[in-house]
C-alpha cells in the first residue's frame, strides 16, 4: 500500500498520500475538512471568485479512496460544508454522486465548527465518535485521552527539495493524538510549527506529508 503506515493508541493506521486516513482492522476510512460548496459560499458573500470545480475535484479524489479501499465505514471529521447553506445550494449531481459513495456504508458525519448542524443528506451525524481505542472528533481536545483523531487546523509541512521548498498538507502524530490535513480543495492550511499547534503535541512529534510520495520528518 502508498502511504505510511503507523500506531496511535494500539491502532495500525496508515496515513494515505491523498490526506485520507485508512484503519484496515475496522474497514474504515477517514478523511477531514472536506468543505464542500466553498467557491460558491465565497462567491454568495461577495469575496473573490473561486474556480467553481472545488467540489467535483473533491469529490472525485474520495471517490478514488473509496474504490480503492471499498470501506464498510467513512468518517468525516467536521467541515464537511463550508456552511449549512453550501449543503442546501448543493448541486443535484453532486447529491447523486454523494450518495452513490454513501450507499452501503455507515457514514458518519462529524459536527465541525463550519457545519454545526444536521445534514439532510443521510448517514448518522454526531458530536464525536467513540470507536476503541480511537476517538474522532473535529477540533483536539487539550486534555484528550490518548487515542484521538482530529482535524479542523489543515495542517501544512514543507521540505527541501531538488533546490526548492515544497509545502504539502501534512498529518500530525505525537503517538498521543493525531490531527488529519484538510481534503479539500482550495482549503489552505497552517504551519505544522505554528505555536497552536506544537502546543497540542508532545516532544517526539512526526509531520507525514501527503503527496505521491509520502514523507514521514521530524518536528522541529
Amino acid at each position: 500500500m502508498n502511504g505510511i503506515r503507523f500506531e496511535l493508541a494500539g491502532a495500525d493506521l496508515w496515513a494515505l498520500p491523498s490526506g485520507a486516513l485508512w484503519w484496515p482492522e475496522r474497514h474504515l476510512l477517514c478523511v477531514s475538512d472536506l468543505h464542500l460548496g466553498k467557491s460558491e459560499r465565497i462567491a454568495r458573500r461577495g469575496g473573490g471568485l473561486l474556480p467553481p470545480y472545488d467540489s467535483r475535484d473533491t469529490l472525485q479524489r474520495l471517490d478514488a479512496e473509496i474504490s480503492r479501499h471499498d470501506p464498510a465505514a467513512v468518517v468525516c471529521l467536521g467541515d464537511s460544508f463550508d456552511d449549512l447553506n453550501a449543503a442546501d445550494a448543493f448541486e443535484e449531481d453532486l447529491r447523486l454522486w454523494l450518495a452513490r459513495l454513501m450507499a452501503g456504508r455507515d457514514w458518519i458525519w462529524i459536527a465541525g465548527n463550519h457545519d454545526p448542524g444536521p445534514l439532510d443528506l443521510g448517514g448518522r451525524n454526531l458530536a464525536e465518535l467513540a470507536h476503541a481505542p480511537l476517538r474522532f472528533r473535529h477540533e483536539a481536545a487539550r486534555t484528550a485521552a490518548p487515542g484521538e483523531v482530529s482535524g479542523h487546523y489543515h495542517p501544512k509541512a514543507s521540505v527541501r527539495a531538488g533546490g526548492r521548498r515544497v509545502r504539502r498538507p501534512c498529518f500530525l502524530t505525537d503517538g498521543h493524538r493525531l490531527i488529519l490535513p484538510a481534503f479539500g480543495t482550495f482549503t489552505g492550511g497552517m504551519d505544522a510549527a505554528a505555536p497552536e499547534l506544537r502546543a497540542l503535541l508532545l516532544p517526539g512529534a512526526c509531520a507525514i506529508m501527503t503527496g505521491p510520495t509520502p514523507v514521514s520528518l521530524p518536528l522541529t
